[in-house]
């Protein structure tokens, strides 16, 4: 089997010139089989570890433990579940089923690809264990969640490492029993950097930042990975000023901790300073040069901003310092040229996507919806669908911003209706926006108003200030009262709720009424905002 498998993979030219050199000048070509089977392995080149090891056989030479356990752990990784029974019936046929790294081995490859039974029937099978070996089969046990063995092996480890105490510690914390993981931290008998940060891991996919920054504030050394996972957590909760005051003290800041801060920035609506600290980056002085990641997240800052002409120059740029145009980009700018009218560039980048996922087709699919093209969006959406991607919740978005755009109500709530019944996507307070500023402008305004009235959760102020601009388009006094009153409460900053009500009585000739609201937003400080564009083509943030 491995052998034929060997002829049909092509072997490349330096493995061919390696398998020469094994065959007719190595005094212990063995040894070396084993070097290039276990490097291939170590640089996850798995398929050329498996293709290395059926070219040794076919040659005559025999593996020794060392070798057929860096074929079993490419095995693992493969994955290849063939190739590994393959291999366990040689072992038994050379008998090496006694050696303690073979069935070490053994047990790690079935635990990753049959379970956690067939790794423990080898497991019980061994004459000799070794700390690895237990190891091995409590990592099975974590990974099949089965936390109560899981505990009665790390109590049966008759020497326990430091790996056995972070398995069984960060093991708890994934099952949520954060009490049983903290004592059994702080009862470690020595604790190296990833104790510490896989308990502040922990704490913060909890969102328990508090607990977090005390483990952090108590770290003897703390490395890069350490205030990096503390940025990022911050940034999670949206307290960007806390991960502002963590980046500012690190002494030393590589690449990561830059792209974790400008990531902050972009994540919690803070484009502008997105853009500021990525051109603070590229100042020679930090020695740091932007990396995918960097682009990526300067890129959505610029998307939210509308900076458009800055988001060109970021391309140009990407391409002059020869860094590949991945997927992940080429979403992100499909993403910004679609907010910003450039349907064309954002076509041209989605074309040249290697594969369309999820993400893809649903910023395409906003993209036509926000830019008027309809018909473009609900194909997309079919192929889609044909493609066996699951639409999400921000695909529905794009989709039934298409259908407003067109004023296609029936179609809406259609699409509105089948997000659960047929794709089980609980529809949100934006979904719920979007459905009321479509039935509202087609003067459906009763039935937009029972829609709000039904929703299951608390609507917000865009909820409601989609029924008041369409109480304004269509002239209706009772219900932009009752809508602006629910404005007035959730943005009570806000002017441009008060003019819109003002606006709507004015037109209906209730002077007096409008006369009175503006007098309470002078009280209140509030002035009327100039509108302006999203699209921002005169200025451009950055170096331009």
């Amino acid at each position: 089997m491995l052998l034929a498998a060997a002829r049909r993979r092509r072997i490349s030219s330096n493995v061919c010139n390696r398998s020469n050199y094994h065959s007719l000048e190595d005094p212990d070509p063995s040894s070396s089989w084993t070097r290039s089977i276990r490097s291939s392995a170590d640089l996850r080149r798995h398929r050329n570890a498996l293709s290395l090891y059926a070219q040794m056989l076919r040659f005559g030479h025999l593996p020794d433990p060392f070798t057929i356990s860096a074929v079993l752990k490419a095995c693992a990784h493969a994955p290849s579940m063939p190739a590994a029974v393959a291999i366990h019936a040689q072992i038994h046929k050379l008998g090496h089923l006694a050696n303690v790294y073979t069935q070490t081995s053994l047990v790690y490859l079935y635990s990753k690809l049959d379970g956690v039974t067939t790794a423990q029937k080898v497991f019980d099978q061994m004459p000799v264990r070794n700390v690895v070996t237990w190891n091995s089969i409590l990592h099975a046990h974590l990974k099949a969640l089965d936390i109560k063995n899981a505990r009665r092996v790390f109590d049966e480890i008759p020497v326990k490492d430091v790996v056995s105490w972070n398995s069984m510690v960060s093991g708890y914390a994934k099952a949520g029993e954060m009490d049983l993981a903290a004592e059994l931290f702080w009862a470690m008998p020595e604790r190296n950097p990833a104790s510490w940060n896989g308990m502040i891991s922990a704490y913060i996919d909890r969102r328990d930042m508090e607990q977090a920054r005390k483990l952090f504030d108590e770290m003897p050394v703390r490395s890069n990975v350490s205030w990096i996972a503390m940025i990022s957590g911050y940034s999670r909760c949206g307290d960007v000023a806390s991960s502002e005051n963590l980046f500012k003290t690190m002494n030393t800041k590589d690449i990561f901790s830059w792209n974790a801060m400008i990531s902050c920035y972009a994540q919690n609506g803070f484009s502008k300073d997105a853009i500021q600290l990525f051109n603070r980056m590229r100042k020679p002085d930090t020695n740091v040069t932007p990396d995918e990641m960097t682009f990526s997240s300067v890129i959505s800052a610029c998307s939210q901003l509308g900076e458009l002409r800055f988001g060109m120059w970021i391309e140009t740029h990407i391409s002059s310092i020869g860094i590949e145009m991945d997927d992940h980009l080429r979403t992100a700018f499909i993403d910004l040229y679609s907010k910003c009218g450039g349907m064309d560039q954002a076509l041209k980048h989605y074309h040249h996507l290697r594969k369309k996922d999820l993400v893809s087709y649903s910023a395409m699919i906003l993209g036509f919806g926000i830019n008027g093209r309809c018909d473009e969006a609900i194909s997309l959406f079919n192929e889609m669908v044909k493609s066996r991607i699951v639409p999400n919740s921000a695909t529905f978005i794009g989709l039934l911003t298409a259908y407003n755009h067109a004023g296609l109500v029936d179609e809406g709530q259609i699409c509105f209706d089948s997000m659960w019944r047929k794709y089980f996507v609980l529809p949100s307070t934006d979904h719920y926006a979007i459905m009321v500023d479509l039935l509202g402008r087609k003067g459906r305004l009763e039935e937009a108003y029972r829609l709000i009235q039904g929703m299951p959760m608390e609507p917000h102020s865009g909820v409601w200030g989609a029924l008041l601009l369409a109480c304004k388009l269509h002239g209706n006094v009772e219900l932009g009262e009752i809508a602006a009153r629910n404005c007035f409460v959730l943005a009570p900053d806000s002017s441009g709720y008060y003019v819109i009500l003002a606006n709507i009585y004015a037109e209906a000739g209730e002077w007096e009424k409008a006369k009175r609201l503006r007098k309470v937003m002078v009280e209140k400080g509030l002035a009327k905002v100039p509108g302006c564009s999203w699209v921002e083509p005169k200025r451009s943030c950055g170096i331009l």
